[in-house]
């Protein structure tokens, strides 16, 4: 079971490398907010920031790839 304190807090912390996506096994997604934070120069880096809280909170996200749901 992945846990929803991590995830949330790599979306905090390094959501904008999609590391919270690929914890959670949502590899393409991960990959697209790689390139959207290239390609906006780290501008869109808040965008994973706003996930991991989101998820944190319980708002968002609340199952990993394979639709187990997040611990704690």
């Amino acid at each position: 079971m992945k846990s929803k304190m991590v995830a949330g807090l790599l979306g905090i912390f390094l959501g904008a490398w999609g590391i919270h996506r690929f914890y959670l096994g949502y590899t393409k997604m991960g990959i697209i907010q790689i390139v959207v934070t290239l390609v906006t120069c780290g501008a869109a880096g808040l965008w994973g920031v706003i996930e991991g809280i989101l998820i944190l909170c319980g708002k968002t996200i609340t199952t990993d790839a394979e639709g187990n749901p997040l611990e704690g």
